[in-house]
């Protein structure tokens, strides 16, 4: 083959090569930025977060992925649930409790919609039994402004699992005679206490967004009369 034969031939196979590869990492999810190869990799997770989403959900103006991903988060692998609502007895409806027996067990579990999510569950003296402090869950349910736990923006969730911060400020550090309303040293009142916040806080960013994006698409739970911190303005 004659020199300049061979330098065109090289060429050719060298332009294919550079096409072929052009159109591997056009296709590849681990290139191409974007929603779509998140959802590709999370197709299964949003399927079953949709089918488990013990509540009807308003996906009005919300990103149906996100909303997906979030209720697998939520009621798969976290049972937020288990500590936001108001506490085994009615956690479950009378017939769905997973942990009784037939014939009050029906066969099915059934979450009770009027308690998802609304808080109030006692978690009894804090630290300690002689403690005058009790901690109570949260109502995470949207308020009439549609922002999830009571109307927090996405920055303010942000912050709360990153760091931890109670940003209500419900238990400060006691600084005199422990009451009902103060955290004793070494606790750290600027901190919630029995969420736990140290592992969620390794969450992707992703993973936090789709857990507000479906927080904000539950019912709202109007919770006990204001000023308690569980009330929500529902309308």
């Amino acid at each position: 083959m004659k020199p300049e034969k061979f330098v065109k031939a090289i060429g050719a196979v060298a332009l294919l090569v550079a096409i072929v590869v052009a159109a591997m990492l056009i296709r590849s999810p681990r290139v191409q930025a974007g929603q779509d190869g998140d959802d590709d990799r999370n197709g299964s997770k949003i399927q079953i977060g949709f089918e488990i989403a013990p509540v009807p959900l308003n996906l009005a103006g919300k990103q149906r992925s996100l909303v997906g991903l979030g209720s697998y988060i939520v009621n798969a692998q976290s049972d937020c649930n288990g500590c936001h609502s108001a506490g085994p007895p009615t956690e479950f409806t009378a017939s769905g409790n997973p942990y009784q027996l037939p014939p009050v067990f029906s066969g099915k579990k059934q979450v009770n919609p009027a308690t998802y999510l609304g808080g109030g569950r006692d978690f009894g003296p804090y630290p300690g039994p002689s403690s005058l402090l009790h901690i109570i869950s949260s109502n995470l349910t949207p308020d009439k402004t549609g922002l999830a736990e009571g109307g927090r923006t996405f920055a303010e969730f942000l912050q709360i699992m990153r760091t931890g911060t109670d940003l209500d400020h419900l238990h400060p550090t006691c600084t005199g005679t422990p009451t009902a309303s103060c955290l004793t040293f070494p606790f750290n009142g600027d901190l919630l206490q029995i969420m736990p916040w140290p592992g969620l806080q390794n969450l992707t960013d992703q993973d936090l967004q789709a857990i507000y994006e479906y927080l904000s698409a539950i019912p709202c739970i109007e919770g006990p009369p204001a000023p308690s911190p569980l009330h929500n303005d529902c309308s």
